[in-house]
């Protein structure tokens, strides 16, 4: 080919086209065999139910058939008796081909097994299925959502959303607004100063948002917003891709205080007529203090007319701090390791 031709915007344009529909092809199949694994692997966690309700075998048949598998598949991982036990307790919990096919293939094998040692209740494993696939969560965010009882805090904040958002932007704001937030990787003593916690969440700011949830993106830190010739500084400014809005953030140590909910309505309406766009959504603030109560947040957001949250959060004592390997020490413990 014309090396002129390989710079050219339409060629470009086409290559672009063309690797893009490799990456989409690439992701279909690793979904496509994925979906069949799950369905393989519930198959034959259906078939040993049934074998052992029918015939009265006990637990021995599984570690039978993990040998005999092994032995007929060497080449093939994942006939272990702990994954044929999986793969019993899998189909013993979801009983229904469809769920299996519109929802449990979207996530891999080994999300699964987690849910199903960490969470009890159909109705509750299926909220953690519905979202990692949402959020594409890894294992170990899985975890750490399962450990915090994500399902309990998210959507569960004391907010004025139904009273100040059109549906269906209300659901969908109180969806993804927690009633409490874990900040233990900041590492700060209780009486911290609001400077402090907010600079440590600027410094883990991969960790903050990944704690804020799906579609936030940082704006910035003690924002500047000019109101009548007066500065004004806004703790944290976010913004939600899936809600199109500007989410002002104000950091409160200690109780929460009525007045805390009049300066941020201030700050949300600056952002309103300062820097939000015709096409975005109204700014909505959230509150975060280290206790609240539930009564006076209720009375306060109740005659309130701007989209407002209030939510708890929590830090890992500093004392803790030392106690904890630091990431150098934790790598040379996993350089050193003897494997087996």
């Amino acid at each position: 080919m014309n090396t002129e031709v390989t710079h050219t915007k339409d060629y470009v344009t086409f290559l672009n086209s063309i690797k893009k529909d490799i990456q989409t092809s690439r992701i279909r199949a690793s979904l496509s065999v994925n979906k069949e694994l799950i369905l393989l692997y519930w198959r034959i966690g259906t078939e040993i139910l049934e074998k052992q309700k029918e015939l009265g075998w006990g637990s021995k048949v599984i570690e039978q058939l993990s040998l005999d598998l092994k032995h007929s598949f060497p080449d093939i991982k994942g006939f272990s008796k702990q994954n044929l036990w999986y793969m019993r307790n899998f189909s013993s919990a979801y009983t229904e081909i469809e769920f299996l096919q519109q929802l449990a293939g979207e996530i891999p094998w080994f999300h699964h097994c987690v849910i199903l040692d960490k969470v009890k209740g159909q109705i509750t494993r299926i909220w953690y299925i519905k979202k990692t696939i949402e959020n594409g969560w890894s294992r170990n965010v899985l975890v750490m959502n399962i450990e915090a009882g994500a399902h309990l805090k998210l959507g569960a904040a004391q907010t004025n959303f139904k009273l100040t958002l059109p549906n269906p932007a209300s659901d969908l704001a109180q969806q993804l607004i927690k009633s409490e937030y874990n900040f233990e990787f900041l590492a700060l003593a209780d009486d911290a100063h609001e400077k402090a916690i907010e600079k440590g969440l600027i410094n883990h700011i991969r960790d903050f948002l990944l704690e804020l949830g799906k579609g936030f993106a940082f704006v910035g830190s003690q924002h500047r917003i000019t109101v009548a010739g007066e500065e004004f500084f806004i703790d944290l400014l976010m913004y939600n891709i899936k809600l199109k809005a500007y989410i002002c953030v104000e950091l409160k140590c200690g109780k929460f205080k009525p007045e805390y909910v009049g300066k941020l309505g201030f700050y949300t309406t600056a952002i309103d007529h300062e820097i939000k766009d015709d096409s975005d959504n109204p700014t909505i603030g959230l509150l975060l203090c280290q206790s609240t109560n539930k009564m006076i947040v209720e009375y306060c957001l109740k005659d309130s007319k701007k989209p407002m949250g209030v939510a708890e959060y929590y830090t890992l004592p500093k004392e803790y701090e030392n106690l904890l390997p630091s990431p150098e020490q934790f790598q040379h413990v996993l350089d050193t390791i003897e494997i087996k």
